[in-house]
């Protein structure tokens, strides 16, 4: 018998704050500086949704620890530059928190200090305040089930209660990992494709997400 949910679970990049397209433009300026060329898909293929210790160990396999040290102070700067600039909400979000009456939480691959920056910029940081979870938390980030499954014993909710917005390859694989429902938002940089699976809802407009999960 299937669950009904009780919390709703979301990534924070790509899903709550168009910060990926940031992060992906950063990433390929950063490989062209420092000698590993790559392209957008390629950083969608290896970074996107992966927290920034996974995203450094890659850039240490290839170029070295001293490299990967500048790479990460870089791209810390690079991005929160470009964050000031100009980040906003994911087109539609608002719209869809205020249609939802679920519990929600946060929980993703960045930072505490990454989330503050980037829901703060845009308004949105007040709305979880004291539900944001971090892959710092765990011992194992996406596409782990850890940070899921911590995020749900933190709100005291079964995790096959609860269902997860992901973006990204590795988020959608660790809500499946979970053992919890995944809603894969395919307007972002990741192909639909690459989100398909068991137990995933696949969806192109924010807008649309309280109605699909009312549907779960």
């Amino acid at each position: 018998m299937i669950k009904p949910i009780e919390l709703v679970i979301f990534d924070c990049d790509g899903v709550l704050v168009d910060s990926e397209r940031i992060a992906a433009r950063v990433q390929v300026a950063l490989g062209a500086e420092l000698g590993w060329p790559l392209t957008e898909d390629e950083v969608v293929d290896r970074f996107i949704g992966r927290s920034h210790a996974a995203i450094r160990e890659q850039v240490a396999a290839r170029l070295g620890e001293e490299t990967a040290t500048i790479w990460s102070d870089r791209f810390e700067q690079l991005h929160g530059e470009a964050v000031d600039a100009g980040l906003a909400p994911v087109e539609g979000l608002p719209e869809a928190l205020d249609a939802l009456t679920l519990p929600m939480c946060v929980a993703s691959s960045g930072s505490h200090d990454k989330m503050r920056h980037t829901l703060g910029r845009t308004g949105l940081y007040e709305r979880f305040a004291g539900r944001i979870y971090s892959a710092t938390e765990v011992f194992r980030g996406k596409p782990a089930p850890d940070l899921f499954l911590h995020a749900a014993r933190q709100m005291g909710v079964d995790p096959a209660a609860c269902v997860v917005v992901e973006d990204s390859q590795p988020g959608v694989h660790a809500a499946r990992a979970a053992g919890m429902r995944a809603f894969g938002y395919a307007g972002g940089l990741t192909p639909a494709a690459r989100l398909e699976g068991h137990e995933t809802v696949v969806f192109h407009d924010m807008r649309k997400l309280p109605a699909l999960i009312t549907e779960r």
